[in-house]
């Protein structure tokens, strides 16, 4: 039997850790700036950059050579660009938290249901026309339909102090059939215009991204990544069970319900604009973790940057696959994201020894 030295396996983890940091760095920048160049009106990679460091006061490297590059750049690319990273680092940093609140690997907001219950929410402003606050209601009315779907999924999947995988699951399908349901129900009372609204949000797109609705959703994110970097040190201590976080000094259940209200807004903060993206919050961090390790101070900022990374490279090939038309990114995350749900699913049920 082979022993494998700790102290070389630390290094490997050490050096694998950098070499991933700095692998998403470079990948998200290359690909903001090609995604940014791309589309009817091509521009070349120096001129997206000159145009953004001509902008932030940097008079270095040409400006777009066509009369429209530098506004077709401001006004719809770099908008589309910064909510492709932003939505990705939430849904990852949400799926991340959530999974390590649960404590269990195939916990994420589309497959248990928590997309489509904010989704649902967010219908109701869209049918009945409800604009109180103005273009935070539909953000508030995803948040408050999020929480509440995610709140659900926790009491209904715990049962004596635990949440078992099948009951998460089966939870997940039971929340997904009623929420698929209500939105059913807003498509058949809502008029031509709404119906389609709704039908284009669910499948899930970036097209349409503007500056006044990155500025909505940035400020959500913001604040929920930053309380998932908060929470990190905690998630540790819970990943070792109930009764040793106690004893370690971890309001466990407190820690629960911050954890909850903060995957509810990093959800809202996704969905809101962009329709229901599923399966980044499941890839993205297990991929992370495979790299960094379990830890949740390494795994988080892991997720984030992956998560930016993957949904910027969706958008991209969501833009470019099929000449003169724009696949919807919810269909294309779906496509990698359940084959690998159902990789991990047969994983877990070995790993459990079976489920009967």
């Amino acid at each position: 039997m082979t022993v494998v030295d700790p102290t070389i396996s630390a290094r490997f983890r050490l050096s694998a850790t950098v070499v991933l940091f700095s692998g998403l760095s470079v990948a998200l920048v290359f690909l903001a700036v090609v995604s940014a160049g791309t589309g009817q009106l091509s521009i070349p990679p120096a001129e997206v950059l000159g145009s953004f460091l001509h902008e932030i006061g940097i008079d270095v490297g040409p400006l777009p050579a066509h009369p429209s590059g530098d506004a077709a750049l401001w006004s719809i690319r770099f908008p589309r660009v910064a909510m492709a990273m932003i939505v990705g680092a939430a849904l990852a940093a949400a799926g991340a938290l959530m999974q390590g609140v649960f404590g269990n690997p195939l916990a994420e907001p589309g497959v248990i249901g928590v997309s489509s219950g904010a989704a649902v929410a967010a219908a109701g402003a869209m049918v009945f026309g409800w604009t109180a606050l103005g273009t935070w209601t539909v953000p508030s009315l995803a948040f408050v339909g999020g929480l509440i779907t995610t709140v659900a999924v926790y009491l209904l999947s715990r049962s004596d102090g635990r949440t078992e995988v099948v009951t998460l699951v089966l939870t997940g399908i039971a929340v997904n059939a009623v929420t698929g349901a209500l939105l059913a129900l807003m498509m058949f009372l809502a008029d031509q215009q709404a119906r389609e609204e709704i039908v284009f949000w669910q499948l899930g797109s970036l097209n349409g991204t503007r500056w006044q609705y990155v500025w909505v959703v940035a400020p959500l994110a913001f604040v929920g990544i930053v309380g998932c970097f908060v929470l990190s040190r905690k998630l540790d201590l819970l990943a070792l069970g109930d009764r040793a976080a106690r004893h370690l000094g971890v309001d466990v259940e407190r820690l629960r319900m911050v954890a909850i209200t903060l995957v509810a807004l990093l959800t809202a903060a996704a969905v809101a604009f962009c329709g229901i993206i599923a399966f980044v919050g499941l890839v993205v961090p297990h991929l992370m973790r495979m790299v960094v390790g379990p830890g949740h101070r390494l795994l988080m900022p892991a997720s984030v940057l992956g998560g930016a990374v993957l949904l910027l490279a969706a958008d991209l090939v969501a833009r470019t696959a099929v000449p003169y038309a724009e696949l919807p990114i919810g269909m294309l995350t779906s496509l990698i994201g359940g084959p690998m749900f159902f990789w991990l699913l047969r994983r877990t049920r070995r790993t459990a020894g079976g489920w009967a």
